[in-house]
């Protein structure tokens, strides 16, 4: 059961300082890195441009939410080892790798080297991936393990080179400030959007939905801190795939004891709640699917919670979903009493 009374319980928010004080030291780090990257960003220059983006590393999949939408030519989330059979001297890879590197992200390094191809890579420049790059056709950013913080310094990059939208590192890092000040354990529940969401979803299997690119972005990466820092199963996915999970399920029973001992054979059956990951995108098709959700939610009487992020551009708002959403999961593994998990790596 989930006792909500731990959330402001000074040796139960002590015992998880280490995980709560690096979603709070966020900010910190996109400012760290974007400061460390400085000089290696103003030797970028947009006179060529390539003919096809092939992201490798395990940023890939946040870059392409953030670049498809603009990008000039064509980009590829490559997540397989080497590059595609394409990928030559006319392309440029982006990696995006801070921290441990698997494999396949070495693998694509190496591969970029040996066909020519132009490099920008985010990583730690006495790692694998630098030394595999080193070469006059590469570019490698200095970056710590932060992978948000690594992927927003290669989106400046990406920018520079005139293949991306402006992203601002400051109003991203304060944006996570914003986040780490109005989640910060200090703050009771009824002033604390992430316990108050903690304690709504203590009892609920989560279903997480985003409308756009990015928000369900978020709700992925959400949905994968909530798994590995709580052990809470959670579905985060589009709505046709959420709807017949929603549908499925039996509507839920007003007269159950919800105290009631099932260690007998009886129904121990958590019943969904939908979260609707919100970014203020505002677009026709995404807008009808929530209704859809939400529609059905209702009919069964299943708990429809929103989680909304802070104003400002696109990444920064998803910065600030991801940070709330790892609050929220922080919060559920204290409230279930649950020992700290791995933290995710992946954006």
């Amino acid at each position: 059961m989930f006792d909500d009374t731990l959330l402001d319980d000074p040796d139960a928010l002590l015992a998880a300082d280490t995980e709560l004080r690096r979603i709070a030291e966020s900010g910190a780090r996109v400012r760290r890195e974007t400061d460390a990257a400085a000089e290696q960003l103003t030797m970028l220059d947009n006179t060529s441009r390539p003919r096809a983006i092939v992201a490798a590393g395990s940023g890939g999949r946040l870059l392409r939410a953030v670049l498809e939408p603009s990008c000039p030519v064509p980009f590829v989330a490559w997540s397989g080892p080497g590059l595609p059979g394409w990928a030559g001297p006319l392309d440029l890879v982006v990696i995006a790798a801070p921290g441990a590197v698997d494999r396949a992200t070495s693998a694509a390094a190496a591969e970029a080297v040996r066909r020519g191809c132009t490099v920008v890579a985010s990583c730690r420049p006495d790692g694998e991936v630098a030394l595999l790059l080193a070469g006059r056709y590469s570019t490698v950013l200095p970056a710590g393990d932060d992978l948000l913080a690594g992927s927003v310094v290669v989106l400046q990059a990406l920018h520079l080179l005139g293949l991306g939208p402006t992203v601002d590192a400051d109003e991203v890092a304060a944006g996570l400030d914003e986040v780490a000040m109005d989640c910060s354990p200090f703050r009771a529940v009824d002033a604390n959007p992430a316990k108050q969401l903690a304690v709504a979803l203590g009892d609920c299997t989560p279903l997480l939905w985003g409308g756009s690119a990015l928000a369900a972005r978020a709700a992925r990466r959400i949905g994968e801190a909530v798994r590995r820092s709580a052990g809470r199963p959670t579905v985060a996915d589009d709505a046709d795939h959420l709807l017949p999970v929603i549908t499925g399920a039996p509507a839920r029973d007003v007269f159950a004891d919800p105290f009631a001992d099932t260690s007998e054979g009886g129904d121990a059956r958590i019943e969904p709640a939908l979260v609707v990951v919100d970014d203020g995108t505002d677009e026709p098709v995404s807008g009808a699917d929530r209704r859809l959700l939400t529609a059905a939610c209702d009919e069964r009487d299943f708990r429809v919670e929103v989680l909304t992020g802070h104003q400002g551009s696109p990444v920064a708002r998803y910065a600030s979903l991801l940070a709330h959403g790892s609050y929220l999961a922080a919060y559920l593994r204290i409230g279930l009493q649950q020992p700290p998990g791995a933290p995710t790596e992946d954006v």
